[in-house]
């Protein structure tokens, strides 16, 4: 045979042993039909040199080393697969690939500055998987196959958690990692990934509302409460609502009263201490939608809130637990404890039924219907043997059963003519110490009516002169009932004498509706007020 011949074999056999290592990694092997450039620039075949153990890693100042050894002169000794420089269009990613069936070599020492092979002409945001955990480790190199066998235990994954193979077009290194550190990244990943499916951690505890009485309201709680002047200056502006709030009402517990509860669309209800300090005590984000309604319980530890999900909760003060979770039916408007029998409430809202619900069963005890569409605010009277409801229901001479008088026991329609005009009441309020109460009207006046059957309207007096224009204004008696305070659409406050209905005072407050108004039970002409643009102010 001539020495041409015999070459041409060699080189066949040389491609048979690297298809054989294709069968053994199929989705990833060097394609040995690719030639590449080492540093003097004469191409080779892969695979040419390494046959005697022997490879030339620079052009200058490197020493042959022999397979398998090792020097501890700075350097770190890497499995190299081919030398040469990554071609970039055939490799676009430049991922790091396993490592191929060749000798090792070390790197030398001396000799012209290169870059290292644990850096490649990756982006800077890519960082090999074991150079970005473990620094200057030496590690044994075992059998190309044994390395092989390991690294392909734990697979390189893309940027969406799913394992890729390698591509014939990359010419990568990676380094071989001993079975302690495989075991080390394992439980790492692992307890990344955990931490990722875990859910989040439980909220802080709310803040404990200290029962203990305000240094300013202390010296009041034994006096009766004396004659209201009007307020002028603002005393704190309470900001943290990000959306209307629709209710205030101080804490009923005279000793607690430094505790204002404001209600708001931004499914939130908050705790203020607006006396002392004028800060937030607490925020609670029980509701998914916008809530509408809140009431201190008459102990003064819980509050019942109801929303726009149709969630109803009982929330312990201090402890922040739900000591009652109810659905309801219809999204809920007003909320309103029984005055005698604290452990039932009635629910009122987007529905044709109100329903008086016992918080120690959990359940419906009754239901009041009528032929209404929403029901707007609900009114205890007496001794809550009877309650009033007022409603959306108008017709086009009179706005029959817009305030209909129930019998709490037997869920029986006392009367339903009660109101006799063409306008809808969003709100009710009682006086503190006469017989009667007041309805907010749609027709820009505050209605005067009897408690007694059969709940005649005073014709006599009216306070007028604000705006309510469709929005939920509130109105509200001083603890005295010298005074009575009502809201308005264009943002005033405005204050008027009880008895003459004469206005006593205008307080330009907010720059939208102004929604609750209420006077602070203990202290007198503290007063407080909310707008449509979740403002809280605290006149004095």
């Amino acid at each position: 045979l001539t020495q041409e011949t015999v070459s041409s074999m060699a080189s066949l056999v040389a491609y048979d042993d690297s298809d054989s290592e294709a069968e053994t990694e199929p989705a990833g092997s060097f394609n040995d039909a690719d030639q590449t450039k080492d540093t003097s620039g004469v191409t080779k075949p892969p695979g040419q040199d390494f046959s005697s153990g022997v490879l030339d890693v620079t052009k200058e100042g490197a020493q042959p080393t022999k397979h398998g050894s090792c020097e501890d002169s700075g350097g770190c000794c890497l499995p190299l697969a081919r030398l040469g420089r990554i071609n970039p269009e055939s490799c676009p990613s430049q991922r790091l690939q396993w490592p191929s069936k060749e000798p090792e070599v070390t790197l030398p020492t001396s000799g012209p500055s290169r870059s290292s092979l644990w850096t490649t002409h990756a982006p800077a945001s890519h960082t090999p998987l074991a150079a970005s955990r473990f620094k200057q480790v030496k590690l044994p190199w075992g059998s190309p196959k044994s390395s092989f066998h390991a690294l392909s235990e734990s697979e390189t994954t893309d940027k969406n958690g799913n394992s890729f193979q390698k591509k014939r077009c990359e010419d990568c290194v990676v380094p071989y990692t001993p079975k302690r550190l495989r075991q080390l990244q394992a439980a790492s990943t692992e307890t990344a990934k955990s931490k990722d499916v875990e859910p989040q951690a439980p909220p802080a505890a709310p803040l404990r509302v200290a029962p203990v009485a305000s240094d300013f309201i202390q010296p009041y709680l034994s006096s009766h409460y004396k004659e209201t002047t009007v307020p002028t200056k603002v005393l704190f502006y309470l900001r943290g609502h990000r959306g209307p709030v629709n209710s205030l009402q101080w804490c009923p517990v005279r000793s607690k009263s430094h505790m204002l509860l404001s209600t708001s669309m931004d499914k939130t209800f908050k705790v203020w201490n607006a006396v002392d300090s004028g800060r937030c005590l607490q925020t609670y984000s029980l509701h998914s939608e916008a809530v509408r309604a809140a009431r201190w319980s008459p102990c003064g530890r819980r509050i019942l809130s109801g929303g726009f999900d149709f969630a109803l909760h009982l929330t312990d003060l201090e402890t922040g637990t739900q000591l009652f979770s109810g659905k309801s039916d219809f999204r809920v408007t007003a909320l309103k404890f029984h005055p005698k029998d604290h452990s039932v409430f009635l629910c009122g809202g987007f529905s044709s039924e109100m329903k008086a619900w016992d918080i120690r069963t959990g359940k419906v005890v009754r239901g009041y219907k009528a032929t209404i569409q929403q029901t707007l605010d609900i009114l205890f009277i007496g001794e809550g043997y009877e309650f009033l409801s007022s409603t959306d229901a108008s017709t086009r001479d009179s706005a029959d059963r817009t305030i209909i008088a129930w019998d709490f026991r037997t869920s029986a329609r006392i009367s339903n003519q009660i109101y006799h005009e063409r306008y809808t009441c969003p709100s009710l309020a009682l006086h503190p110490r006469e017989p009667v109460f007041l309805a907010q009207t749609n027709g820009n006046y505050v209605a005067l009516f009897s408690t007694v059957w059969p709940y005649r309207m005073s014709r006599r007096r009216r306070y007028a002169g604000h705006k309510v224009e469709g929005y939920s204004v509130g109105c509200e008696c001083s603890p005295a009932g010298e005074l009575l305070v009502t809201g308005s659409a264009d943002g005033r406050a405005l204050i008027y004498t009880f008895r003459t209905a004469s206005r006593a005072c205008t307080l330009q407050g907010h720059a939208q509706a102004c929604l609750g108004t209420t006077f602070h039970p203990v202290l007198p002409s503290v007063l407080a007020t909310s707008s449509w643009g979740g403002e809280v102010k605290i006149w004095h």
